[in-house]
């Protein structure tokens, strides 16, 4: 059976961004959601994709078959293809960080404390909150006043999968997170060693060498 075109495109996003909701697949393609049900149905048929309640769509273990270099890719951990860790000191300034932020080109730093344990995060929305609100000296304020603390951090195991990634990035909507390993501070109390970054990055990085591979075996 020929697939449609718009079966095709779905076929992507859910490869590119599965686990994905009919919702998000349809604000995607700029349908209503009852617009794509009986492609998505026809997909489902033919195990291509798979779909499950509250989570949303996969690809299929059939496509998985047909490609073992995306197999490949679902045995990837974290740990894989994670990037350094970009980090700023907790002693730091609001202007510190937003230099180091704008240096580095990234969409956050982890913010560490005196024994080089995650203590915060800093965005460039939360700088910006900051410096627009807080007049002449705000630049010169403690980097703390700025940052998401530690009990709301979104973080990840360095031995999560990337389908787990990926599951945390959608369902929290934000670009990337810290990647931590559980340690003990001075005082014995279980803290987040900052071993490295995961973003939506490394996400279309890989999905683009997955193409790439996929390409070179036609």
């Amino acid at each position: 059976m020929e697939l449609t075109a718009r079966q095709n495109e779905l076929l992507t996003l859910i490869q590119r961004n599965a686990p994905i909701t009919g919702e998000m697949l349809a604000e995607m393609l700029g349908v209503s959601r009852p617009t794509l049900r009986s492609d998505l149905a026809i997909l489902a048929m033919l195990g291509l994709v798979e779909a499950k309640p509250k989570v949303g769509y996969f690809p299929g273990k059939k496509l998985q078959r047909e490609m073992p270099q995306f197999a490949q890719v679902l045995d990837l951990r974290v740990k894989d293809v994670m990037s350094l860790p970009q980090v700023v000191r907790n002693s730091a300034t609001v202007s510190d960080a937003a230099v180091m932020i704008f240096m580095q080109d990234v969409g956050s730093l982890a913010v560490l404390d005196e024994e080089d344990l995650l203590t915060g995060v800093v965005s460039r929305k939360d700088l910006l909150k900051v410096l627009l609100a807080g007049g002449t000296t705000a630049a010169q304020l403690p980097i703390v006043t700025a940052m998401t603390r530690q009990a709301s951090i979104i973080t990840l195991d360095p031995e999560a999968s990337l389908l787990e990634a990926s599951r945390t990035l959608n369902r929290h909507h934000i670009d990337g997170v810290p990647v931590v390993k559980p340690v003990k501070d001075s005082k014995g109390e279980l803290r987040s060693e900052v071993v490295g970054r995961f973003t939506r990055k490394h996400l279309t990085m890989i999905f683009a060498d997955l193409l790439e591979s996929m390409a070179g075996t036609e």
